[in-house]
């Protein structure tokens, strides 16, 4: 089971608790009525519902939610292609829950309009916020990569249960220390805690960073060194995030 397969168990089962005040048993057989199975058609279970036409049209993130009987079992289904789409179908599920809707007799697919959906953060790495009014940065990057502060997880499933799939950490006029080592190992620590919820990070490309920490004499991106500097930073960048999502820029 993935690490993402995973993350949409455990939010299931937490809020399942939460709500009915009794933990729910998660297995990998189907044992009882009144079970919710997850995953894609990799699942025996789910591969045995041949849902191949209904999940064509949905993409990586779309999902299927529908109440069936299995075996002789009533069961709610959440199904997709990905592992991703299953995360998101979870959350609904959940909300239909938290919101009091029935959950008989489901039958309902949806699936993102929008490929990227990206939360762009504006934090400076001495933790302030450009046009921030709600207090400091939730990056920590003092402490950092050692220590991962539960909010960042907490971060990671608020932001999945509505369908964000990508953070940009820093500031569009970031410090160019960020594109530094000791800053990459502290962004594939946070990468690391996004990945169980289908979050990509991205980055800031600072113009002047060929200058300011790569020793170049300009940053003119027509010159040859310069566009050398930015392939090989490109390269290390993946060494330690290799999911990374890419650079956000400046908009005019």
């Amino acid at each position: 089971k993935s690490n993402i397969l995973t993350a949409a168990a455990n939010d299931l089962g937490l809020a399942i608790g939460g709500l009915t005040g009794r933990q729910p048993a998660l297995s990998n057989v189907l044992s009882k009525s009144g079970s919710v199975i997850l995953g894609t058609e990799s699942s025996p279970i789910i591969a045995s519902l041949r849902l191949t036409e209904k999940l064509k049209g949905l993409g990586v993130e779309g999902y299927v939610i529908f109440s069936t009987t299995i075996e002789g079992k009533k069961s709610t289904v959440i199904a997709a292609n990905k592992d991703a789409g299953v995360l998101y179908g979870v959350f609904h599920l959940i909300r239909l829950l938290q919101t009091s809707q029935s959950i008989k007799n489901l039958s309902l697919q949806n699936a993102p309009k929008i490929q990227d959906r990206i939360l762009n953060h504006w934090d400076n790495l001495d933790r302030t916020v450009e046009r921030g009014y709600a207090g400091f940065s939730l990056w920590d990057w003092h402490k950092l990569p050692d220590y991962i502060d539960p909010r960042y997880v907490d971060y990671a499933r608020a932001n999945a249960s509505i369908g964000i799939n990508g953070s940009v950490l820093t500031n569009v006029n970031s410090n160019a220390q960020i594109l530094t080592e000791p800053y990459l190992r502290k962004v594939a620590a946070l990468a690391n805690v996004f990945r169980p919820y289908g979050i990509k990070v991205y980055l800031t490309a600072r113009f002047s960073a060929p200058v300011e920490i790569g020793g170049l004499s300009t940053a003119d991106p027509l010159d040859p060194a310069v566009q050398r500097w930015w392939k090989d930073k490109i390269d290390e960048i993946y060494t330690y995030v290799p999911d990374f999502g890419g650079f956000a820029v400046k908009p005019n």
